[in-house]
């Protein structure tokens, strides 16, 4: 029987799980009917749906996630107090939470079909098994591969795989090797963060500035993308760790990189141009686009699997995966999903009662410098990271309170670069991310030290180039 300590309390899950995995499934399928035009009763659904989900989920998290529903009802109480629109002012944070929710469903859904593909899992090896001349290019290659469809499972998937490889090195040549290794795929997966559309960045700063799209800040963010890549590979290759001992013999995996490859790229070639051509369409937004496609490519991925595997009664194996997914697997992600949702529904409602307060403390944000307000939005979600700020709850803080991007005379798109280049700046150094987390459990280190001594000097140098191409893209673009 599945049971979870809840304030010193045994409580037995399963009574909850599948009515939370319902609620779940049900915000997720109201908010992409909303997204692709259906009516506002599709979005006044999805709150009651998200904001019951979270009542039930949050029986079985720990007190640090309860903290922050407990602030999100105190801002509730304050904004009905102090706001003339209090109650749309609830409605939008809501609104905020249900869509986190429903993105987030989505997209696992993707990860929890490729768990079971044994193309995936060759791929991952051979990626984590490259020499050390090419391992930390391959294994960002594969960070970022991975990132995209299997989200912070790409640093489970390729960080297992290389920590538990060749076991036979020497304690020193191990350490090194571990710490060169993870920090490949942590790279690799933050690299992708500001321009895959696929991401929380992408799709959160996108929904909260106005005019922006994906589309139109692709480019912009791709280059983020490839100096936070290449930063990495650079820095990796200029210094060099020395031992003190001979170096270890090494015999290259067998396989060719195109045949191992292959699997990988054919799926992230179909989910890129499904959803662009959906997109440009239809008109709908890429990120409703993604609610829908990557559950349906899901469901037929698995199908595929059954299909190769030569498995019987396919539609009905496929359907008890589908059903596990919904109301075991999904359920069970209680705390990230509390976390994230919580965060833009504080976000949201703090940017609402702190906007009467700057107006009437006579600041107006359209007299400041463009570039200077960039690079502040730039460096401010690193560094609130440090202290434990999730990216979603600064953006959702931040944003709302900034003048539009005509009135400060430069395009969305750079708004949209500035935010999610410091987005994935803070997935490589703040030691409450996910990211920084996992890396530090494979490697046998803190978070803290992943993100100040592993990162640190990377994580400097990346902030001043990305600070100057954000100026660049403000320029030109």
């Amino acid at each position: 029987m599945a049971r979870r300590a809840s304030g010193g309390l045994m409580v037995d899950t399963r009574k909850t799980d599948g009515l939370a995995g319902l609620l779940l499934v049900a915000t997720t399928v109201c908010v992409a009917a909303f997204e692709w035009g259906g009516g506002r009763v599709f979005a006044h659904a999805s709150a009651l749906t998200a904001v019951s989900a979270l009542a039930l989920l949050s029986l079985h998290v720990a007190r640090s996630r309860r903290a922050f529903l407990l602030i999100g009802l105190v801002l509730s109480a304050l904004a009905l107090a102090r706001l003339p629109d209090g109650l749309d002012a609830i409605r939008r944070a809501l609104a905020s939470s249900a869509f986190i929710i429903a993105f987030f469903s989505a997209l696992t859904s993707l990860r929890s079909a490729a768990i079971s593909a044994r193309p995936i899992a060759d791929c991952g090896a051979f990626l984590s098994s490259q020499p050390p001349g090419r391992r930390y290019l391959a294994l960002t290659l594969g960070g970022a591969l991975f990132g995209i469809i299997l989200l912070y499972g790409a640093i489970t998937l390729l960080g297992s795989l290389a920590t538990g490889a060749r076991d036979d090195a020497t304690p020193e040549v191990r350490r090194i090797r571990i710490r060169r290794m993870m920090v490949a795929i942590q790279r690799g997966f933050i690299a992708t963060l500001p321009w895959s559309p696929l991401t929380f960045a992408i799709a959160i700063s996108t929904s909260l500035v106005p005019g922006s799209s994906w589309a139109g800040a692709l480019l912009p963010c791709l280059v983020s993308g490839l100096i936070l890549a290449g930063a990495g590979w650079a820095l990796d290759t200029a210094v060099k760790p020395k031992l003190t001992g001979p170096r270890p013999v090494f015999t290259p995996p067998e396989g060719r990189w195109i045949a191992k490859l292959a699997p990988l790229l054919a799926l992230l070639a179909l989910l890129g141009t499904i959803i662009t051509g959906l997109h440009l369409w239809t008109g709908v937004r890429v990120v409703g686009v993604v609610m829908v496609v990557v559950p349906v490519l899901s469901l037929l991925w698995m199908a595929q699997q059954d299909v190769a595997a030569r498995q019987t009664h396919v539609l009905r194996h496929v359907a008890r995966r589908a059903w596990d997914y919904g109301f075991v697997e999904l359920p069970a992600m209680r705390a990230e999903i509390v976390l994230l949702a919580m965060a833009g529904f504080i976000g949201t409602l703090g940017a609402a009662l702190s906007a009467p307060l700057i107006a009437d403390a006579g600041i107006d944000l359209s007299g400041v410098s463009p570039y200077l307000l960039l690079l502040a939005l730039f460096w401010v979600i690193p560094i609130t990271g440090q202290i434990g700020m999730n990216p979603i709850l600064s953006a959702s803080l931040i944003l709302p309170l900034l003048p539009a991007p005509a009135s400060l005379g430069i395009s969305p798109a750079a708004i949209i670069t500035a935010i999610t280049a410091g987005w994935a700046l803070s997935g490589a150094t703040s030691p409450f991310t996910a990211s920084t987390m996992l890396v530090g459990n494979y490697g046998g280190v803190s978070a803290v030290h992943v993100g100040l001594r592993w990162n640190g000097i990377y994580a400097l140098i990346c902030a001043l180039v990305l600070s100057g191409w954000i100026c660049a893209v403000a320029a030109y673009l």
